[in-house]
C-alpha cells in the first residue's frame, strides 16, 4: 500500500485579503504562516517520507521547503507540474466580492456547482476536468516511480487544485466536490491506494495541529 499526504500551502497575503491566486497570481506568504509551517513539519517529523513533491509555485514550494526542514528523514523534492493551482485567467488578483459582483452565476458555479463551470472563453481559466485530468496524471506518475508497499510520499498543492484532484482520485462526482467544504492553508489530507487506480480516504483537511478556527481568509 502507498499512502499520500496532501499539504495545502500556507496563508498568503492574498489569503488574507481574499483574493484569487491561481496558477499565475502569487503573493508572500504571511508570517504567522511561517510558524504554523514550523508546527506542521514538527507534526510530521517522525514520519518517513519516501519522495516529497510539490507544485512549483513559490507558496506552496516555500511550504515544502520549511515542512521538509523539520523533518528527521529529509526527502528528496520534485515539482509536479500537475500540482499547480487552478488558472483563474482574469480573476487573478482580483477579490473575491469583485468577483461576485461581475460574474455572479460564473462564481456562484465556481464556489458551489463545478458541473456548471464552464468560464474558459469567458475569463480564460481552465475547467475542473482539465484540472483534475493533469492532478491525477502527476499523482500516478509519482506512484509510478516512487510507490508501492510500505511507501510513504507527501504533496505540497493548492486549495482548489486539492480539493478537485483528490476528488477525482476519490471518484467523487463533479458536481459533489464541494460538498464537504473546502481545505485550510496548511492542512493535510491522507489516501492510501494499492494500485495507483482506486484510493481510499483517511484524514481530509487537518487542521487540528495549528490550533486556529476556520474562515473565509484561510479555507477555500
Amino acid at each position: 500500500m502507498t499512502t499520500l499526504y496532501f499539504i495545502r500551502h500556507g496563508k498568503t497575503e492574498w489569503n488574507e485579503e481574499g483574493r484569487f491566486q491561481g496558477a499565475s497570481g502569487d503573493s508572500p506568504l504571511l508570517a504567522e504562516s511561517l510558524q504554523q509551517i514550523s508546527v506542521l513539519g514538527q507534526y510530521l517529523a517522525d514520519i518517513n517520507f519516501d519522495h516529497a513533491f510539490s507544485s512549483p509555485i513559490k507558496r506552496a514550494k516555500t511550504t515544502a521547503e520549511l515542512t521538509l526542514k523539520n523533518l528527521k528523514h529529509i526527502p528528496e523534492l520534485t515539482e509536479l507540474t500537475g500540482l499547480k493551482e487552478f488558472t483563474m485567467g482574469v480573476w487573478e488578483g482580483m477579490t473575491f466580492d469583485d468577483v461576485k459582483a461581475k460574474w455572479p452565476r460564473m462564481y456562484d458555479a465556481y464556489r458551489h456547482h463545478p458541473e456548471r463551470f464552464e468560464a474558459t472563453q469567458v475569463i480564460g481559466s481552465e475547467t475542473f476536468e482539465q484540472v483534475q485530468a493533469r492532478f491525477t496524471a502527476a499523482i500516478q506518475m509519482a506512484i509510478e516511480q516512487y510507490g508501492g508497499p510500505d511507501r510513504t510520499l507527501i504533496f505540497f498543492s493548492h486549495g482548489m487544485a486539492l480539493t478537485a484532484g483528490m476528488g477525482a482520485l476519490l471518484g467523487i462526482p463533479l458536481d459533489q466536490i464541494r460538498a464537504r467544504g473546502g481545505l485550510g492553508n496548511t492542512s493535510t489530507s491522507i489516501l492510501t491506494t494499492d494500485d495507483g487506480i482506486n484510493f481510499k480516504e483517511v484524514i481530509r483537511n487537518d487542521t487540528s495541529y495549528l490550533g486556529v478556527e476556520s474562515d473565509a481568509s484561510n479555507t477555500i
